[in-house]
């Protein structure tokens, strides 16, 4: 087996384990998981939801998301800033591909590799990523093939 097919079927390990953890979101409309794996370990992990202290409800009366609910990759990379790891050269392995928003906290945060599973419907956030020279592979862990980004 090649270097290359050991790392698929990691990142197909690593996607299936992110989508179980968005099963502990508490969000209606959509769950999503992420982690963070830097040397082969997971050093942190997140799920879309409200902060801490807050009722564990994402939608309003209307069923859109509060403006407060955060994103799984940003909850998974604050998480780090409470732990003794850190991100640098890691990978964020996540349920739906990142927003703007949390691309900017991927870069910042030395994340070097992003494998999602899911296509978003704005790509802004993709884009800001490749531009910012970070590795991004949309792999479906339904699918047979990855597909570089």
């Amino acid at each position: 087996m090649t270097q290359e097919e050991k790392q698929r079927k990691l990142d197909m390990r690593y996607l299936r384990m992110a989508r179980i953890w968005a099963e502990n979101s508490y969000c209606r409309r959509r769950k999503v998981g992420a982690l963070v794996v830097k040397d082969k370990m997971i050093i942190s992990d997140g799920y879309n939801g409200t902060p801490s202290g807050f009722d564990n409800v994402c939608e309003d009366e209307n069923n859109l998301t509060k403006p407060y609910v955060l994103h799984a990759e940003a909850n998974a990379i604050t998480k780090l800033a409470r732990s003794s790891n850190n991100s640098d050269g890691s990978t964020l392995y996540v349920t739906a591909s990142p927003c703007i928003e949390c691309s900017k906290l991927i870069i910042q945060a030395g994340i070097k590799r992003v494998v999602y599973a899911e296509h978003y419907r704005l790509e802004d956030g993709i884009e800001l990523l490749k531009k910012a020279n970070i590795e991004v592979i949309y792999l479906n862990p339904d699918d047979d093939e990855p597909e570089e980004v």
